[in-house]
């Protein structure tokens, strides 16, 4: 029986063999690499992956096509984890620091909430590989100055080295979605790489604070979490907009708020 794409779970099946031939190519796992696939779908890229791997875990949510992986691969080459990526915890998969390898055609209806999920895990990680929206690959590689740059660039910015691989036409896919697509690598920065950050709980409240309102200048959109005198001491101009501000800024100004006492409530 035909598998019916389900719209609720965001599925458009890969049926280009050229492209998933470049993308499996671009991953190169080994042998013994310890390979996650994220929905898996109809195995366009499941099936190439086996031919180079032992042993490879995936992640789906869909139980008819849980069924049919049953039915298709023995439990010693594939290891079914059943349920949502947004959920899994793929730490507990690494076979140790930094040897996790992920793959998958995201689902592009949560592709921005996963990925921040999969940040959570990037010390586990050696490499990611993602066909994404290309709208979405657009903002995780715009830098300082680019008008796409977002929370999301920031924060997937800081942890990893993002590589823009392959553009995607909807034509590669079974139903053609309405939007074009594309293939990114997400390499995590060593540790000793990585900015030092006093407290993740601020950056996060900064960065996101500076993007809650794109056309204000960050005087005015990071009035909540710090003062005037906060952004000149680290240099940043009151007039510019989040999009223009570096990583570098943007740590810099946590990191002094992380630093600040609270002032007492007032009596």
């Amino acid at each position: 029986m035909k598998h019916i794409p389900r719209k609720r779970f965001g599925q458009n099946f890969l049926v280009d063999v050229q492209l998933i031939n470049a993308i499996v190519s671009a991953v190169s796992p080994a042998r013994g690499d310890t390979v996650v696939e994220i929905g898996p779908g109809l195995g366009a890229i499941t099936e190439p992956l086996l031919k180079r791997v032992d042993h490879l875990h995936v992640v789906e949510i869909d139980r008819d096509l849980i069924a049919r992986l049953k039915r298709l691969h023995a439990p010693e080459r594939v290891t079914i984890h059943e349920g949502d990526a947004l959920a899994f915890d793929f730490s507990r998969l690494a076979p140790g620091q930094g040897g996790l390898r992920i793959v998958g055609n995201l689902p592009y209806n949560i592709s921005t909430p996963l990925l921040f999920h999969l940040a959570e895990a990037a010390e586990h990680v050696r490499d990611m590989h993602f066909m994404l929206q290309k709208e979405v690959v657009e903002r995780m590689v715009a830098g300082p100055g680019d008008s796409d740059r977002g929370r999301l660039s920031v924060m997937l910015q800081y942890r990893f080295d993002l590589e823009w691989l392959i553009d995607v036409p909807p034509e590669s896919f079974d139903p053609p979605p309405k939007v074009d697509s594309a293939v990114v690598r997400l390499t995590p920065k060593p540790r000793e790489a990585l900015l030092p950050v006093q407290d993740w709980t601020v950056f996060d409240r900064v960065v996101t604070a500076a993007f809650s309102q794109r056309r204000k200048m960050v005087r005015n959109t990071l009035k909540p979490v710090c003062a005037p005198a906060d952004l000149d001491a680290v240099g940043i101009d009151p007039q510019a907009r989040a999009e223009d501000l570096t990583l570098e800024a943007f740590v810099a100004l946590a990191n002094r708020m992380a630093a600040t006492p609270v002032p007492p409530p007032a009596a």
